[in-house]
């Protein structure tokens, strides 16, 4: 007589959805602990834990950098590039806040979302862009935190000063270190120093402000002009700036279930995001401004990033204590912006095989690798003329052309296709109604993603590529739809 195999089920506990995982997922290939369900009890994050995970990830040195960015490379005025910003990030709000609600009410992180839209296996791909774009920025960041480490030494000891673009070495791998470490530690950690972290945060910015404001003038600042050409149309600097200010949280756009997953309700996302993400990238970004035009005369010399600028503060004291906090934002960004979603993408491969643990150090490691170069320059290894700053303001474009697609086609799934319901255990085995491979999916992610490379290569559809996260995302949305559609009634 055959055995029955006991069969999962989704449980409904008011608004969320639990597993009860029985044999059949338990034992699936597609299952471990780390990328489940979260359980009601779990989901425990309010509106000012959201709030505090966004003032964390949005005081950061490429914020602060970001002014610049629109000013020296997108052409626009200061006063341009701060509106810009201040719009970039309502508009992000949308997919942020749509992508978070399979998190919260499923409490699946974003991998599991994907395989609805892209297929169980093929959930993989769009999983992998992202977590390559994760682990490019973990880098950037852990090199800032290095850079932080190393000033903050070199304060305490004229030996660790005198070690230069070796110490900031040395530094990268000290931050890398406590950086993974927080993340093994789970997500309650994570909750714990986003909480932390963000009032600090605040008092760092303040502190720059009152410590510049008597050397510079506000109103000069705001009226400094766009460099861009005399007559040039407005409009499409404008939007080729709002796309790559877009793009800089279309990372986060996608994989937001990652952390909507520990929510108390979607009331709590969605105020949690909006108090925490707009007006701090806003205000920071105009403090980066700010602080970059006041600099020549704080300093002597025009320096764009706040932590060489306080590096340069001849007060020991003062130095001491923002590089510990600017370390402390550096940590709190890096953790929930560029590791957890490549640890869940990792995991996604091979759940069996590759834990929370080793998907972390796989991020930490890959994260090396795509900063080898720079190292190699800050020791005297290597020559280039490749700057970070240049390299994420030309990837903000890039990437947001890539990964707008997938953002449309995951809303469009979940609202329009499933209608807010996934099959829960199918979501963690195979041959349930998901299928391996989601033609739909992959159909709608191609055609846009085909236009951006004719207009990259061809020079045609400029217009395409410099729109990339709105076309893309707009285009992979619809095609979705009908693909969908057509696909199921074959």
């Amino acid at each position: 007589m055959q055995e029955t195999v006991a069969q999962s089920k989704a449980i409904a506990v008011g608004e969320f959805f639990e597993l009860d995982a029985k044999d059949d997922v338990l034992t699936s290939p597609r299952y471990n602990a780390d990328i489940a369900p979260t359980r009601v009890a779990q989901r425990t994050w309010t509106k000012w834990n959201i709030a505090s995970l966004w003032v964390g990830m949005a005081i950061c040195v490429p914020t602060y950098i970001l002014g610049g960015v629109l000013t020296s490379y997108f052409g626009l005025s200061v006063t341009e590039a701060l509106w810009t910003i201040l719009i970039a990030n309502i508009v992000v709000l949308i997919p942020l806040t749509l992508n978070a609600f399979p998190g919260t009410r499923f409490g699946i992180p974003c991998p599991v979302v994907l395989r609805a839209s892209f297929g169980i296996i093929g959930s993989n791909v769009p999983a992998l862009i992202r977590a390559l774009v994760a682990c490019g920025w973990f880098g950037i960041q852990t090199l800032f935190g290095g850079i932080a480490i190393h000033l903050l030494l070199s304060a305490l000891f004229d030996r660790w000063a005198a070690l230069g673009g070796t110490g900031e070495v040395i530094g990268f791998f000290i931050f890398w270190v406590a950086n993974v470490t927080v993340v093994i530690r789970g997500s309650e950690s994570i909750k714990h120093l986003e909480t932390l972290a963000a009032p600090l945060l605040l008092v760092v910015a303040v502190g720059l402000v009152f410590w510049a404001l008597p050397k510079v003038s506000i109103s000069e600042v705001l009226a400094t002009p766009a460099n861009r050409p005399d007559g040039a149309s407005f409009f499409g600097y404008f939007m080729a700036a709002l796309t790559a200010m877009v793009g800089f949280w279309a990372t986060l756009s996608l994989n937001i279930p990652d952390f909507s997953r520990f929510a108390r309700s979607q009331r709590s996302q969605i105020i949690g995001q909006i108090i925490g993400l707009p007006l701090t990238m806003f205000l920071f970004s105009g403090l980066g401004v700010l602080l970059t035009a006041a600099s020549m005369e704080l300093v002597g010399e025009t320096i764009s990033d706040p932590i060489n600028l306080i590096g340069h503060i001849d007060n020991t004291f003062w130095v001491i204590l923002s590089m510990l906090m600017i370390i402390l934002a550096t940590i709190s960004t890096n953790t929930a912006a560029n590791i957890v979603s490549p640890t869940n993408s990792f995991q996604n491969i091979a759940p069996k095989y590759i834990s929370e643990t080793k998907g972390v150090l796989i991020t930490g490691v890959i994260g090396i690798l795509l900063m080898s170069w720079e190292l190699l320059k800050k020791m005297g290894w290597l020559e280039s003329d490749v700057s970070v700053e240049s390299l994420y303001s030309n990837w903000l474009i890039g990437y947001s052309s890539l990964l707008g697609p997938i953002a449309g086609i995951m809303i469009v799934d979940y609202f329009l296709v499933r209608k807010q319901h996934y099959e829960l255990p199918d979501l963690y085995r195979d041959g349930g109604v998901y299928p391996a491979w989601n033609t739909a999916g992959f159909i709608a992610f191609l055609i846009p993603v085909g236009l951006t490379l004719v207009a990259t290569t061809t020079g045609r559809l400029g217009w395409f590529y410099n729109y990339g996260w709105f076309t893309g995302s707009i285009l992979g949305g619809i095609i979705y739809y009908f693909a969908s559609r057509a696909l199921a009634q074959r």
